[in-house]
């Protein structure tokens, strides 16, 4: 027999925002400071939020996220207001190059990337590399 109160069940927890994943919430905040005109206190990133988040899991969360180099924090009173390093394109490209990094064999893994491309994506990247990039211009 089930010894829960009644109404403590998954629906409770599921009412009050489910369990996500860290990444799925940095992933969030992201994304409100990056549709953010200016850099946002925790609170404004909290009521942006919707109240999904309580205020210090808001604080945690960005903490972590300057921490980890993904955002910029200045004072704004007794607060600090935070901001996105880069873009979403800035940020897939440092997670190409963490990948990069992480490889002891950067030429196989570069030369598995560049035969993965397709045909417009390699010309593009020969463009973005410069004409010498291209041995047959």
């Amino acid at each position: 027999m089930n010894d829960k109160p009644m109404g403590l069940d998954s629906r409770d927890s599921q009412a009050r925002g489910s369990k996500r994943a860290n990444g799925e919430r940095e992933s969030e905040i992201l994304g409100v400071l990056q549709q953010a005109e200016t850099a946002l206190t925790p609170g404004e990133v909290a009521e942006r939020l919707g109240g999904e988040l309580t205020y210090s899991s808001v604080v945690t969360i960005l903490t972590r996220m300057h921490t980890k180099q993904l955002l910029t924090r200045t004072r704004r009173g007794r607060a600090y207001a935070y901001a996105p390093v880069t873009d979403d394109p800035g940020f897939a490209a440092r997670r190409m190059r963490t990948v990069l990094e992480e490889r002891p064999d950067r030429e196989a893994v570069l030369a598995r990337f560049a035969d993965s491309l397709s045909d417009t994506d390699a010309d593009l990247l020969r463009h973005l590399l410069g004409p010498d990039a291209d041995p047959d211009r």
